[in-house]
Parts: C-alpha cells; sequence; structure tokens
C-alpha cells in the first residue's frame, strides 16, 4: 500500500474473527488500530464454531476470501501462537449417491487444480479409525489437502492480544459503541468511554450491525441463524486428524453446487428427504473437528430467526448426537457440552459491505463462514483503501 498519506488512526468495532482480520490487515498496512468490543471478550459467533478454516469447499468469492485466509492462519500461527494447523478435510460419503456427487466433485477441483484426492471407503475409515460395520458403511471419501483446522476459543482471544500488544494496535473491551458519525475528513465514534476519532472505520458486528445502521441491516434483510453443537469425547483416540464433513455438508457448500453437479446435489437431498428427513428438518450439517484436548466439536443444526431465541431443542441435539455417533461406530458419545451458535445470516448476500458514511464500511458475512473468510475479508478491505486515498491526494487513477 503506497502510505505517503495513510489514514492514521483506523477504529474497527467487533472484537470477533471479521474485525480481528481487518485490524490485523490494517496494522501491516503501517495503520494505527483501535478495535473496539462490548463485552469482556469475544463470545458470540467466532467462539461457538467449529474452528473449520474450508476454503476447499467454498465457490466465487468466498473461495477467493477463504484461499487468502489459509495463508495469513498460517501467518497468525508463527506470529500470535494461534493453535491453527493444516489438518485437510475428509469429506465421507456413506451411500452410492453420496459417493457420486464426491466423485464429480473432486474431478471437478482436481481439473481447477486444487489439491483434491478421492480415497476408497477403507481408506476414509482409516482415517477415522473406524471398524466393522461402521468401517463397512463408508463408500467413499475425498481428502482435501488444504483446509485449516484452528481452536476457535483460543484463536480470536489470541489474535486480540497480538493487535493489543502490537506498538500501533489497541483494544478496547467491555466498551460499547453507540454511534458512527462524520467528523471532518474522518469519522467520530461515541462509545460507553468516550469519542474517539477516526480517519476510518469498520463496523464488523456481526448480527448486531442493526444496533447501529438499522437501515443496512433490514436493506441487507439480516437475520440471525442459531444453531446447535455439541463437544464430545470419541469412543476411541483419534489423535489429530482431518476435519471431517458428510453428505448433508455436500448439501450447503458452495462447491458441491455447481452448474456439473446440480444434478447429482439434488439427487442427495431427494435421498435425504426420503431416508432421512429429520436431518433436512433441522437444516443439519453433521461435520466434526478434532481438538488438540482429544475432544470433537460436533454440530450442527441451523434455524433463522429475526432475534433467536436461547432454548435447544433436546431432540435435535439428539438427531445430531445419533448420526455422529452413527458415523463414528458407537451406540452414544460422551457429551461434555451444549451450546447455541449464532451468526448472521441473509438471503440476499454472501457478505453485506456497505459505506453509510465517507470512511466508514459496514461488513458483516452472512453464511456462517466468517472463521473461513473472515481474515481474507480483513485484508480485501484494506487493500481497497489505497486506491481510494490516491484519489483524495489528487491522483485520479489511483496510483
Amino acid at each position: 500500500m503506497n502510505l505517503a498519506s495513510p489514514p492514521s488512526h483506523v477504529v474497527i468495532v467487533g472484537a470477533g474473527i471479521v474485525g480481528l482480520g481487518h485490524a490485523v490487515a490494517a496494522l501491516d498496512a503501517g495503520h494505527r488500530v483501535t478495535v473496539l468490543e462490548q463485552d469482556a471478550s469475544a463470545v458470540l459467533a467466532s467462539v461457538r464454531n467449529f474452528g473449520h478454516v474450508g476454503a476447499s469447499v467454498q465457490a466465487g468469492e468466498l473461495a477467493e476470501l477463504a484461499r487468502a485466509s489459509l495463508q495469513i492462519w498460517e501467518s497468525l500461527a508463527e506470529r500470535a501462537g494461534v493453535e491453527a494447523r493444516r489438518s485437510g478435510t475428509l469429506v465421507v460419503a456413506r451411500s452410492e449417491t453420496e459417493a457420486a456427487l464426491l466423485d464429480a466433485f473432486v474431478a471437478e477441483r482436481r481439473e481447477s487444480g486444487a489439491r483434491a484426492e478421492l480415497v476408497t471407503g477403507g481408506a476414509a475409515a482409516t482415517m477415522l479409525h473406524l471398524d466393522g460395520a461402521a468401517a463397512g458403511a463408508v463408500r467413499a471419501g475425498a481428502l482435501l489437502a488444504e483446509d485449516v483446522t484452528a481452536d476457535p476459543r483460543t484463536a480470536v482471544a489470541r489474535i486480540a492480544a497480538w493487535v493489543g500488544a502490537h506498538e500501533r494496535g489497541e483494544v478496547r473491551f467491555r466498551t460499547a459503541v453507540h454511534g458512527v458519525e462524520a467528523a471532518g475528513d474522518g469519522a467520530s465514534v461515541a462509545t460507553s468511554r468516550g469519542r474517539i476519532p477516526a480517519d476510518r472505520v469498520v463496523v464488523a458486528a456481526g448480527h448486531l450491525l442493526g444496533r447501529l445502521f438499522p437501515a443496512i441491516a433490514e436493506a441487507g434483510e439480516l437475520r440471525e441463524c442459531a444453531l446447535q453443537m455439541l463437544r464430545v469425547r470419541p469412543p476411541r483416540p483419534m489423535g489429530l486428524g482431518p476435519a471431517v464433513l458428510t453428505g448433508t455438508s455436500m448439501l450447503r457448500y458452495g462447491a458441491f453446487g455447481g452448474p456439473g453437479l446440480a444434478a447429482l446435489q439434488a439427487a442427495l437431498r431427494a435421498e435425504l428427504a426420503a431416508a432421512r428427513p429429520e436431518l433436512l428438518e433441522i437444516d443439519a450439517n453433521v461435520m466434526l473437528t478434532q481438538q488438540a484436548d482429544g475432544t470433537l466439536l460436533v454440530g450442527d443444526s441451523h434455524a433463522v430467526h429475526d432475534a433467536a431465541p436461547p432454548f435447544l431443542d433436546e431432540r435435535w441435539s439428539r438427531i445430531l448426537h445419533d448420526e455422529a455417533a452413527a458415523l463414528l461406530g458407537a451406540d452414544r458419545l460422551d457429551i461434555l457440552e451444549r451450546w447455541q451458535g449464532l451468526y448472521a445470516t441473509s438471503a440476499r448476500q454472501d457478505i453485506l459491505r456497505e459505506e453509510p458514511l465517507p470512511g466508514v464500511t459496514a461488513v458483516s458475512v452472512t453464511t456462517g463462514t466468517g472463521m473461513t473468510v473472515g481474515l481474507g475479508l480483513g485484508a480485501r478491505t484494506v487493500a481497497s483503501w489505497e486506491g481510494v486515498e490516491a484519489r483524495r491526494a489528487g491522483d485520479p487513477a489511483g496510483r
């Protein structure tokens, strides 16, 4: 970035992964950064997920941002001590329809130059340490080697600590933001601890964006998606293997729904509607990630609300538990924790981006892929400022 006349101070509202992605990128570009967070730590979407950076299953702009995020995650593992590893993703097929879609998906991925390997059912079962009937139920697998698994409960805290320790960085927790207004050539951010002047402001408040910019949230049809998730003890030691996706995952991620795969995906949806309608009822994405403490993060269901109620449906949790237990060849899993995930969602766009005031960016990832794309999104936003600043300095070409 050309820093001849950079914005001297960037204020970021929200210390989740999207806000911190913007903070890291702004610091790397030479700006001074203040991150504001209403809570004592990040407690919403960025800590209630799988920690799965599933770049290999995204499509379009999300895939571009996800690929950029992979490199930043690995950089932060070195710079900030973030627990993030190149785990890869194993997609498991347990029916002929799932296997056919998986085969076509891998062929398409390999044609595009991506690292994707079709493996036998036996090889996939071995990766999951399965035997007996559970191993025999696996028809095929796909190993997507590029993906990363992070610890969602520590990752954002360690990134925030790195930002706060940076010579040009600051993170203010327990600081609520009441409003953002234009002020001279910049903006003024009204907080519970007083006003903060800024040259640029990024509002990355997730599903809470409407508290500051209700018109933008309403126009973008921003709603809340509530998830049910579990942390379990595996039925046998599994080590630190790949993240695991299943047939329900193939219905959710963009890379499985391209033009060449649409018919196979529709056939899979029809198969699940006939054989396992309860999985479609709860909009399940049966998947898991393997964590360093030996436990598994398992989920999840999806329900969209204007304001998500906090109550967990035990039947839905049982459906998820039973499906994960069957995948792992167990009658039951030892459940250590249950919780409600929560993220912004919209039927209008994957990423909501608006500029309500000059120099103010409002941004929210509305697909539940914040851990996957948030760091790359921050880098893209900050890179876009270069041309704007050049034009302000009198170079219409943005050089």
